[in-house]
């Protein structure tokens, strides 16, 4: 039975007091970052659910670890029920010490029918430049189940049984070296490039070190010259930055996702003149309020029983949604509604599908 989905529509609203938000939650400081990590493994102890005889590289990922054990064997005489070979992935963060801990995630590479119950042995997890940063090993964890049924194809399962996770699962060997000592300058890029915020990041900045010390470089990155008191103390030159509080400006957009029917909408929305009939709705947006419209104009629209929406020009877009919603619009139409808006080039804002 195909599952409906539910609709769900946000509309994100500003009053005329824009908030602020800290720098931290919206800047990164060039040259902290996480690093990815990956590797190749072994996940042992299934209960028959690991890589049938199409998975040759899992034989030959065993072969080779008996050898490097010291065991000799045969490549013809394994039988891999009960072993899977896995991708093993992590992520690193900036200014992880060696002998920290990080979780580890685990994808069956296979015909592995599941992971449950497995351990991964020890397994090197490499940068891209193909150095080993960390050793991963232990119990995985599925946050499921698999269960058989008879007969055949038959069953109960719960969750995704191929992908696996280890809390602390890896040991980090290697660190990322990242220093700001003897630093000159820190550069800054927002998380989301806009020009409007960027100008007041910038004078943010400048207003808490009483100088001219930050640049904008671009609508992204600014750079901010190290004051003489910050001298060999960075770290508290970046933690003050962190908490600098800045109005973030916001475009006009609206995003879509026909998948699940949802709409998110934010602010500073605009609506010109229109005029929009989408099945027995009809929305215009006048520059004149519906009172002054014509009677006979009201009388014909109620002989024809069709629901009418007047709206003065320049609403917003959440006056509209909700002059909409009181007559009983589905997400759906308001789907089809904005998009025929924008194409007729009525509506004032980013119209994204996804």
């Amino acid at each position: 039975m195909k599952r409906l989905l539910p609709y769900i529509l946000i509309f994100l609203t500003c009053t005329s007091t824009v908030q602020a938000a800290r720098l931290k939650d919206m800047a990164a400081v060039k040259g902290v970052r996480d690093n990815q990590l990956v590797g190749y493994g072994l996940v042992v102890g299934l209960d028959g659910t690991g890589d049938g005889s199409k998975a040759p590289f899992t034989s030959q990922a065993m072969v080779n670890m008996l050898e490097n054990m010291g065991v000799h064997v045969n490549p013809a005489d394994l039988k891999v029920k009960n072993v899977a070979g896995v991708l093993v992935t992590a992520k690193l963060p900036a200014f992880a010490k060696t002998g920290q801990t990080i979780d580890v995630t685990l994808s069956s590479l296979g015909d592995a029918s599941s992971l449950q119950g497995g351990t991964l042995v020890a397994t090197s997890l490499k940068g891209l430049d193909g150095k080993i940063y960390a050793i991963a090993q232990g119990s995985v964890s599925i946050g499921g189940f698999a269960i058989k049924g008879i007969p055949a194809g038959g069953g109960l399962q719960q969750n995704h049984v191929n992908v696996a996770k280890i809390p602390n699962g890896a040991t980090v060997e290697r660190e990322v070296p990242v220093s700001f000592t003897g630093k000159e300058t820190i550069t800054l890029s927002l998380n989301s490039p806009d020009f409007t915020t960027m100008s007041r990041m910038v004078d943010a900045i400048n207003k808490e070190l009483a100088g001219p010390y930050a640049k904008a470089k671009d609508g992204s990155s600014a750079i901010i010259t190290v004051p003489n008191k910050f001298q060999k103390n960075e770290i508290a030159l970046i933690a003050t930055l962190e908490n600098i509080n800045v109005k973030q400006d916001e475009m006009a957009r609206i995003i879509i996702d026909e998948r699940t029917g949802t709409i998110v909408m934010g602010a500073n929305i605009q609506i010109t003149e229109v005029a929009v009939a989408h099945g027995n709705l009809n929305i215009k947006v006048s520059s004149q309020p519906y009172w002054n419209k014509a009677d006979d104009d009201i009388i014909k629209a109620n002989q024809e029983e069709v629901n009418l929406i007047y709206l003065k020009e320049g609403v917003n877009l959440g006056e509209i949604v909700q002059a909409i919603n009181a007559v009983g619009t589905t997400p759906r139409d308001l789907m089809a509604i904005f998009q025929a808006i924008k194409a007729a080039g009525a509506l004032q804002a980013d119209l994204q599908i996804i």
